[in-house]
């Protein structure tokens, strides 16, 4: 028998907020936390606007931030997040066994230093088309700081919360672009549920918010170029929906095997159940057009869990904003669910966070455990327009008041990769 794995803890830090209960109020009153980008210059980038973490720096969480100078910004938010989260979870007195104690992470690359690479850049060129690399690799021994070249690494930010929370456990990352913090989570639950470990910290953390991270995905046109009304660009399953808009942040969840969580009389926010993971085998960027790897992951996701269709209350969709997710998407939520798929409330709150990527999956997996919690589904904002392709009940515009037990949580990442988790009301 599968040992139980229950959320103890949540934290975050993303767009809207890093507070809980005042960030999940802002979901609910609709509001967006996307804007024009004031990180770098990018007046003239086809995109202009993203959702960034404003106003928040360590020193939130009780750290000092001389200490982690040197550190990215991912770490920075992961940092935020998973103190909440072990705050939250009651675990900071160390009363576990610390090598019981683990941490899986969905962490992407640290920010990059733009301005340094292009001062190498500089002392390279020469007159015409030469490249003097021996001088642009002497401007780099000179201005680059070793340390924050390491710290740029996705393993970072694990690495420091072990240090910091002495988790002497297993300690990974994986980077599956938007699945990442999904299936951290996913497979930090196998763990526990193996007895490989009794608690593990899980989530996710990233910031693309910079030359190099929106100049990529406009090349792959992904982007909305809604420049004009930032909070009006994220517009999933709608008509009029071009492209989606970079997010950034961190989300953190304490997961603990249920006997140890009961023993101690914790507070248990929700139960995680179902976890499915597969791969579409097609291309890079673009889904496969008939929902392949992603039908088999719900379907193996409810497996896990022993649930059947009807039993369902609630869909966080991946819902990016792009044409290609949202329409395959919910062709998928249909032939998985037939007939009822039109009775399954289904919303997308990257209409409002933007899409924090390596740390979307896990944003919405407390997400939705707060629906689970309140009986609230969140919505769909900027949904305007019907699509025909997307038929389904979005949740438009405003939150919706109804029972809520059992939800799934889709993240479908570039490269094809499906993750689908299924949480569920604790009921004992």
């Amino acid at each position: 028998m599968k040992r139980r794995v229950v959320v103890t803890g949540m934290g975050w830090v993303n767009p809207l907020g890093w507070e809980i209960e005042s960030t999940w109020r802002r979901l609910l009153n609709c509001e967006s936390g996307v804007g024009t980008i004031t990180r770098f210059n990018a007046s003239n980038f086809p995109t202009q606007i993203a959702a960034e973490v404003h106003g928040w720096d360590v020193s939130e969480v009780g750290e000092d931030p001389r200490q982690w100078q040197h550190q990215g910004l991912h770490t920075h938010f992961a940092v935020g997040a998973a103190k909440k989260a072990v705050a939250d979870s009651g675990i900071e007195d160390g009363s576990f066994d610390p090598r019981r104690f683990g941490v899986y992470f969905g962490s992407g690359e640290g920010p990059q230093d733009f301005n340094r690479f292009m001062q190498m850049m500089v002392a390279g060129l020469r007159d015409g088309d030469q490249f003097d690399l021996a001088a642009f690799t002497r401007a780099g021994l000179e201005i680059l700081n070793p340390v924050a070249e390491l710290e740029q690494e996705p393993n970072m930010p694990a690495a420091h919360l072990a240090s910091l929370f002495g988790a002497e456990g297993p300690n990974l990352n994986c980077l599956t672009a938007c699945a990442a913090s999904s299936q951290a989570i996913g497979e930090a639950v196998e763990m526990i549920r193996r007895g490989e470990t009794d608690l593990m910290l899980s989530g996710g953390t990233h910031t693309m918010i910079h030359p190099f991270g929106v100049t990529g995905f406009n090349l792959l046109t992904a982007l909305s170029t809604r420049n004009d009304e930032p909070q009006r660009a994220s517009r999933p399953f709608d008509r009029d929906r071009d492209g989606f808009v970079l997010g950034e942040g961190a989300a953190v969840l304490v997961l603990e095997e249920l006997d140890r969580a009961k023993a101690r009389g914790a507070r248990i926010h929700g139960e995680i159940v179902g976890y499915g993971s597969t791969a579409d085998a097609f291309r890079i960027t673009d889904a496969h057009p008939e929902g392949r790897g992603a039908i088999s992951c719900i379907q193996m996701a409810l497996a896990d869990a022993q649930l059947g269709l009807d039993q369902i209350d609630y869909i966080n969709a991946h819902g990016t904003s792009t044409a290609v997710n949202d329409r395959v998407e919910s062709f998928t939520i249909k032939q998985v669910f037939g007939a009822r798929a039109y009775q399954i409330p289904v919303s997308s709150t990257k209409s409002m966070t933007g899409h924090l990527i390596a740390a979307a999956g896990a944003t919405e997996a407390i997400i939705c455990l707060l629906a689970i919690r309140d009986n609230v589904l969140p919505p769909t904002i900027n949904y305007e327009v019907p699509d025909p392709d997307c038929d389904l009940d979005y949740v438009p515009n405003q939150p919706r008041e109804a029972r809520c037990d059992v939800v799934l949580n889709q993240s479908f990442g570039f490269g094809g990769q499906n993750i689908v988790l299924a949480l569920r009301r604790f009921a004992g």
